[in-house]
């Protein structure tokens, strides 16, 4: 199974691990909705929802930019609306758009907590809803939604209470929603990393140079997503998935390829034992 003609609907597909999924899936030849904030070029990060749109067509997929804050219900139903418009349909929605904020429950402010649980929880859930009329007449719909299993441990709810509760709803969406439209035969799962991964965020919030060092590329995550969303979407839902188990399960057992700094140390992401990396 492949992706060519098919649709996926990518919120913060802009750069990082978004714009890997796009890319890769370009390639079978799928239609990809580009759906995020950056509109222009901001002054640090590389890409905008427009320079993505232009890799996309050049790796041989059709892509469509659009502007979405998806803390905004009316701009996502918009969104999807014209994704539908230009492509006939949704058949893959993939929820990666997230906000991060490590803060202790007595440093974080206030906004940064209601932004990261509107972005990360409502957000999940709303461009799921938007999306699932439409991924109810595809014939292999799937959503994944990029967040870690639901592993609740104290020490990962007492290191960043917030922001862990935040990413937690995330699969708790994809959960629940798995159940509900397991009838629909519309695939729920999650993807979470068991490295770092070298993208912006690392880079300039987390750990800087360091970090990217001991990271994978996002290419390991597109990789793992495809390998999710080619799988037949009755049979395969209702999981929390790990990138490189995920491709280890289809056969790959070479990973230097994925290490953005071949030799170094790799380091486990949040939400993940180090004793498995």
């Amino acid at each position: 199974m492949t992706l060519s003609g098919k649709t996926l609907f990518i919120t913060g597909g802009s750069r990082g691990i978004g714009q890997a999924i796009a890319l890769r899936a370009a390639r079978d030849g799928a239609n990809v909705i580009i759906a995020a904030k950056t509109a222009e070029p901001h002054r640090t990060l590389p890409g905008t929802i427009y320079t993505v749109a232009e890799e996309v067509e050049a790796a041989g997929g059709r892509a469509l930019p659009v502007v979405l804050d998806v803390r905004d219900a009316d701009a996502i139903e918009a969104a999807v609306n014209a994704a539908v418009a230009k492509f006939g349909g949704i058949d893959v929605c993939v929820n990666n758009a997230s906000a991060i904020d490590l803060s202790q429950s007595l440093d974080i402010d206030v906004k940064r907590f209601d932004l990261i649980h509107q972005i990360n929880v409502r957000g999940t859930f709303l461009v799921s809803r938007a999306c699932i009329p439409h991924l109810r007449k595809s014939e292999n719909p799937h959503i994944l939604a990029m967040s870690p299993p639901l592993d609740l441990r104290p020490e990962w709810l007492g290191a960043h209470l917030g922001y862990s509760m935040s990413k937690f709803g995330m699969t708790m969406v994809m959960m629940g929603m798995a159940n509900e439209f397991q009838s629909d035969s519309i695939a729920c799962n999650t993807l979470w990393p068991r490295t770092t991964i070298a993208t912006a965020a690392v880079e300039f919030a987390l750990g800087g140079e360091a970090m990217l060092r001991q990271s994978r590329t996002p290419q390991i995550m597109a990789d793992a997503a495809y390998a999710i969303i080619t799988k037949p979407a009755k049979s395969f839902t209702g999981h929390c998935l790990v990138d490189d188990s995920v491709l280890r399960d289809e056969g790959v057992i070479d990973f230097d390829c994925y290490a953005a700094a071949p030799g170094n140390p790799l380091m486990a992401d949040i939400f993940i034992d180090p004793a498995t990396v």
